[in-house]
């Protein structure tokens, strides 16, 4: 039979209870985590369909603008 100090079962409960809010931390965290990725899904789709439907429409994509060189000249020059 294997007998413990009290100070050894008391640094072990501390560890444990440590551990056990790291984890209650970490799966709220998942949780907070996997309802945003949810959300963004949510957001994507809309987007998508919103995307199609325009070009359903038949709009034309914007054209791109002429291409200036000096347009991407810093203001100092």
């Amino acid at each position: 039979m294997t007998t413990t100090s009290p100070s050894h079962d008391t640094a072990t409960e501390r560890r444990l209870t440590e551990l056990e809010i790291k984890v209650s931390y970490a799966d709220d965290l998942l949780d907070t985590l996997n309802q945003l990725v949810a959300r963004q899904q949510e957001q994507i789709e809309l987007l998508l369909r919103e995307v199609s439907r325009l070009r359903q429409r038949g709009e034309p994509a914007a054209a791109p603008a002429a291409h200036n060189p000096r347009d991407e000249l810093p203001p100092h020059y």
